[in-house]
């Protein structure tokens, strides 16, 4: 609305005084106003208004010799122009959006709120500004052996990252349906990046990753982290780390040294598990010091589980609005015996 506030602004202020008002050059802001959000017809035609109320003898602002006119009618006419390219450039922008956000969905789809036995809630956040998608990914399947999810981080960040993550979660999805334990799959992911690092530009490709496995009743989860940070058992407002033996990262040749072992942990009803990238636990204030992930979690997760997440994210962004990383999110939740 401001090229009209404006032109109205200029014709009120030279009514409104008893003399003749040297003004006019304001008129000359209108059409590059309107390029930032008008099409070139409206600019065009906002162009010819200035023109109009120049040549308007009540407002008494094209006095001869003062070269307003010319001046703002050639503004006028390159407005439209700067007006079009633009036009088009937001066309194409929009676009590549939409490219972004089929690729995001293709790569990384929406959750379900429950997959089996399981309630499922995620959250994504890519780095790379502009972008959809990054580094950062998650899944959660079901399978003749039960449901099984992963949450994981490859080499690098953004656009660059993308092929690995299609690489790793085309595997998993694979892995679920024929592979009959947790490790195995773990090893699987491996062989995948070991045979994607021959034509990648990296001279070795690895991911970080937490798999996990539920029973046919999710009283028990079967948990597994290859270099990646160990997820939160959530039980009430307290929030407990799972202890897990250390491994390497995917990719680094983790099925020359065998399967890593996995470790059951116990579920009861009421709790959930809390997944979540390094761009989570590895993120700083102002004075350097890491978000304290574990003891913010318990009065976070008061309340609905689906919803865990997005308060995560938002008291993230409050304790540290400059962090420059892919941020994501897995809550998993046991669902309650006869829920739909």
């Amino acid at each position: 609305m401001l090229p009209l506030a404006l032109i109205a602004g200029v014709c009120a202020a030279t009514l409104a005084s008893p003399g003749p008002l040297d003004i006019g050059f304001l008129l000359a802001a209108i059409p590059p106003l309107a390029v930032l959000s008008y099409g070139p017809w409206a600019t065009a035609l906002l162009g010819a208004s200035v023109v109009i109320v120049l040549n308007i003898p009540a407002f008494r602002l094209n006095r001869p010799g003062n070269g307003d006119l010319l001046t703002i009618s050639f503004v006028a006419v390159l407005s439209v122009f700067v007006s079009y390219v633009r036009s088009r450039r937001d066309a194409q922008l929009d676009l590549e959006r939409t490219v972004a956000e089929a690729a995001q969905r293709a790569v990384v789809p929406p959750l379900p709120e429950r997959v089996g036995p399981v309630r499922c809630a995620g959250l994504y956040r890519a780095a790379q500004h502009g972008t959809l998608v990054g580094g950062d990914f998650f899944d959660v399947r079901q399978g003749p052996y039960g449901v099984r999810a992963v949450l994981g981080d490859v080499q690098g960040h953004g656009l660059s990252a993308v092929s690995t993550v299609a690489s790793l979660l085309g595997a998993f999805r694979e892995a679920v349906l024929d592979q009959p334990d947790l490790e195995s799959v773990a090893v699987r992911l491996d062989r995948r990046l070991v045979v994607d690092s021959a034509s990648s530009r990296y001279a070795e490709l690895f991911a970080t990753a937490v798999l996990l496995e539920f029973s046919p009743d999710a009283r028990s989860v079967r948990v597994l982290s290859c270099g990646h940070p160990a997820p939160l058992l959530l039980c009430g407002t307290r929030a407990t780390e799972i202890e897990l033996a250390a491994w390497t990262p995917l990719g680094l040749g983790l099925s020359d040294d065998g399967p890593p072992a996995g470790l059951t942990v116990p579920l009861a009803p009421g709790h959930s598990l809390f997944l979540s990238s390094d761009g989570v636990t590895e993120a700083r204030d102002g004075d350097d010091v890491f978000y304290p992930l574990t003891d913010r979690l318990p009065a976070l997760a008061d309340g609905d589980p689906a919803v865990l997440a997005d308060r995560v994210w938002a008291d993230l962004v409050r304790y540290c609005p400059a962090f420059d990383d892919d941020v994501t999110m897995l809550v998993l939740t046991p669902a309650s015996p006869g829920a739909r």
